[in-house]
């Protein structure tokens, strides 16, 4: 894709890297929620309402990060609107900075923004913890706006009607 990554779709035996990412996310600070192998697949990989998980990889094959989309169902553990997305980023903390969230999210033609459009998702939800300024700075810049809070969490929602002025 760029930047020394390209972007695929996870799959099974991708679950020990992207518990990696995670790992790293816990050990950073980033993060407090599970970070096991297990956990990916059932979140992430295998998850019903799985929509997308994308990776980034490099030359290697090594996961420097991945977005997972998800269509929310009632009742959903994140109180979002049943038939919003749910979106998840998770970049290794030491391959920040280099256009991975960028890449994942995409254009209107590819990433996960273009499965948002294709899935016609009313409005797609990314609840981020309070302290975590990387995260909140890297959805604004995907124009994702302040829409809720909770007890150290902010949520953010983009929607695809502004799609065409978001710049990528």
């Amino acid at each position: 894709m760029s930047a020394g990554f390209t972007l695929r779709h996870a799959i099974s035996a991708d679950a020990a890297g992207m518990a990696r990412v995670l790992q790293a996310l816990v050990a950073s600070g980033q993060r407090s929620r599970p970070a096991t192998v297990e956990h990916v697949l059932s979140h992430y990989i295998e998850d019903p309402e799985r929509l997308s998980c994308l990776l980034a990889v490099d030359a290697d094959g090594t996961v420097l990060g991945f977005q997972s989309l998800k269509r929310a169902s009632a009742g959903n553990p994140y109180g979002v609107t049943p038939g919003w997305g749910i979106i998840g980023t998770h970049i290794a903390p030491d391959a920040a900075r280099r256009g991975i969230g960028r890449g994942l999210f995409g254009g209107l033609f590819e990433g996960t923004r273009a499965t948002i459009l294709r899935e016609g998702l009313p409005g797609v939800d990314a609840s981020i913890g309070t302290r975590n300024a990387q995260a909140l700075a890297y959805y604004h810049a995907m124009g994702f706006r302040d829409y809720a809070t909770g007890p150290g969490v902010q949520r953010k929602a983009w929607h695809p009607e502004h799609s065409n002025t978001t710049k990528i």
